[in-house]
């Protein structure tokens, strides 16, 4: 059986075509496969290594493009961070409260996480002063989000359009201790809030109307802080003025990253994977839980805890996927997955509708436009909604030109639609794959060689 082609090209412009052939005669993704570490959890160690005192380890860290940006962002401010590898990365953190100003202007690059995570610190330093800008889709992403509650707390934050989007210089001030009632339930705000409220005196309390991922709070927990969590209200407190000390943190692998591979399996005829040392963190399993509902083949092996956070190996096989709804407190567990579901989507028996999503049109793309217009030319039955989307399965895939609008989860999402597809797929500016999952290529390359 001819194996597919799976090539990059390089462009003039230095970008990426990422080119698709399936195999005529079809193909079974079968073995073992390894994801990159945790995004969300690569950031925070990076984050609070360089804030605590003393030598914290990092081990199984993502070396993806975000991460770079976020250890840049803090050597520049004083921390010593070895050189970032999956082995073993060493950070001498400054100490809480102790960031330097930097020379220059500090570069989030693609990274919403680091930029709004990072506000949260750098308004809480008195007297110091910051600039912090990103590329050209970071610089069109709300920030008023995090700015917002940054200033309730009496912060001094400037940018454009109202001080809703970076650049952004920042004057850092003694801030107060506030209860903040979050309008989304993101983990991204309440995680700014909180670091932030490291600096203040008294308790800093942030509800949201919906559980978003704990990694903050877990992480917080382990260097030190004090935290109280209430799941009755969806509300977490922190007591300002901790001492935060070093640590070793082991990063387990990405659910985000692995969600590309379950659904690739689940799909596919045939298919068997194992994902290894995968997160399963309750407040990121939303995927698992929506391809339940679509009858995915999943079962977890080898569950265990590793530096506080659940992990286990994930086997998936093919099954016929059935359509199901997909909204409401699930979807900040899931919301970094819907691109991939709603592949998954395409290749279910019925009409799959994913709503209470709005929160994809400031992503790194509109991630609900994109998803309909690329997925939709390659013949899915794609209906763009005003907070979702709306896809009937059935319909035979035809491979196309599309593009990732240099989204890393629209270029892999699109890779595997590719492979259900006939017909070659061209995916421009692919390399944004990178951003999270450098080696997403080669892994797919050892998925259908098997």
């Amino acid at each position: 059986m001819p194996s597919p082609i799976v090539k990059l090209q390089d462009q003039d412009n230095q970008s990426q075509d990422l080119i698709i052939t399936p195999s005529s005669s079809g193909i079974a993704l079968t073995g073992t496969i390894g994801i990159p570490g945790d995004k969300s959890i690569s950031h925070r160690a990076l984050m609070l290594g360089a804030i605590a005192e003393g030598e914290t380890t990092i081990e199984g860290l993502l070396l993806g493009e975000d991460p770079m940006s976020t250890a840049k962002c803090f050597r520049a401010m004083g921390a010593k961070i070895s050189k970032l590898n999956s082995e073993k990365v060493i950070v001498q953190g400054v100490g809480l409260g102790n960031l330097t100003e930097p020379i220059h202007v500090l570069n989030a690059g693609n990274s919403g996480t680091t930029i709004r995570l990072m506000l949260g610190l750098l308004a809480s330093h008195p007297g110091k002063f910051f600039t912090i800008t990103g590329d050209k889709s970071l610089r069109s992403r709300p920030m008023s989000r995090v700015v917002n509650p940054l200033s309730q707390m009496g912060a001094n934050i400037w940018g454009r359009e109202d001080n809703s989007l970076a650049p952004l210089a920042v004057r850092g001030q003694q801030l107060k201790a506030i209860h903040y009632l979050s309008p989304v339930a993101s983990a991204q705000v309440k995680s700014c809030v909180l670091l932030a409220g490291l600096m203040v005196d008294g308790k800093t309390t942030v509800t949201e109307p919906a559980l978003s991922r704990d990694h903050s709070e877990r992480m917080l927990r382990a260097f030190g802080a004090e935290l109280e969590v209430n799941p009755k209200t969806n509300s977490v407190t922190i007591t300002g003025q901790p001492t935060l000390t070093g640590q070793k943190v082991i990063v387990p692998g990405d659910i985000s990253s692995a969600a590309f591979w379950l659904v690739a399996a689940a799909i596919i005829p045939g298919s068997e994977l194992l994902i290894t040392n995968v997160g399963v963190n309750p407040t990121r399993t939303g995927i698992l839980e929506a391809l339940e509902m679509m009858e995915a083949d999943i079962v977890k092996e080898n569950e265990r805890t590793v530096a506080g956070e659940p992990v286990a190996d994930l086997r998936v096989k093919y099954s016929q996927l059935k359509a199901c709804i997909i909204g409401g407190k699930i979807i900040p567990r899931l919301i970094d997955e819907i691109p991939i579901l709603a592949v998954a989507a395409a290749f279910a028996s019925g009409t799959t509708v994913i709503k209470d999503a709005a929160e994809l049109r400031v992503k790194e793309s509109d991630r609900l436009a994109v998803m309909a217009t690329e997925l939709g030319k390659m013949g899915a039955r794609i209906k763009e909604l005003g907070d979702g989307l709306e896809i009937t399965g059935g319909a035979s895939l035809t491979g196309a030109d599309v593009d990732s609008f240099t989204d890393h989860r629209i270029a892999m999402s699109l890779a595997i639609a590719s492979l259900n597809a006939k017909e070659t797929t061209t995916i421009h500016r692919a390399e944004a794959a990178s951003i999270s999952y450098p080696n997403f290529v080669a892994t797919l390359r050892q998925a259908i060689s098997n």
